[in-house]
């Protein structure tokens, strides 16, 4: 009788010592997963602003979707101004020449970017095929118009097992409905929300 007793409570210690590893390993799981995989979006969209940004150089616009953005950056060029003198300089007697300079580029991205296949930078990592969402628009702001862009996920798509609001229980502000974004559809705004 004392044998099944002590079996007994040798089962249940070892079911307690479980349920508090598993009570452990949740939350120090979620926190792992959230924060790499936030990281790399964020990476990401740090790439696409850039990525943006030089469209806009090109354009004077925002890139609307991605396949526009992935053509201008593939087949467009930066005009680079050289200045041969100084304009501003009362004392300079020499003439001052323009020199206008066509770079491609796709060549200037793959150098900052380190990529040359601009159409991958729609997809969500860890996302399965899921693809940023991506809005552009001109707006009027302070009396201009200015182009706007933002660009974004909600968590919900790279979060995979761990994209449920139950999780919150262990990080008070996630929310997988909420985005990860840069930019602001109303003011001249590249910011991320990170």
């Amino acid at each position: 009788m004392r044998l099944i007793i002590n079996l007994a409570l040798v089962a249940l210690v070892a079911l307690l010592i479980y349920a508090l590893y598993d009570s452990i390993r949740e939350p120090i799981a979620f926190k792992d997963v959230k924060e790499t995989r936030e990281q790399i979006v964020q990476e990401k969209l740090t790439r696409i602003r850039v990525a943006q940004e030089a469209y806009r150089d090109i354009t004077g616009v925002f890139a609307p979707s991605f396949d526009t953005l992935a053509m201008v950056l593939n087949t467009g060029n930066f005009t680079i101004i050289n200045v041969n003198g100084d304009p501003d300089d009362p004392n300079f007697t020499g003439e001052v020449t323009y020199e206008t300079i066509l770079r491609p580029a796709k060549d200037s991205m793959l150098n900052k970017l380190g990529i040359s296949d601009f159409a991958s930078l729609a997809l969500v990592p860890f996302g399965n095929g899921a693809k940023f969402e991506m809005e552009a628009l001109e707006i009027e702001y302070q009396g201009t118009k200015v182009p706007v862009v933002q660009v974004g996920t909600p968590y919900a798509t790279f979060m995979g097992d761990f994209a449920s609001l139950k999780y919150s229980k262990y990080d008070q502000k996630y929310d997988p409905a909420n985005p990860i974004k840069f930019g602001n559809l109303n003011s001249p705004n590249l910011a991320g929300n990170w």
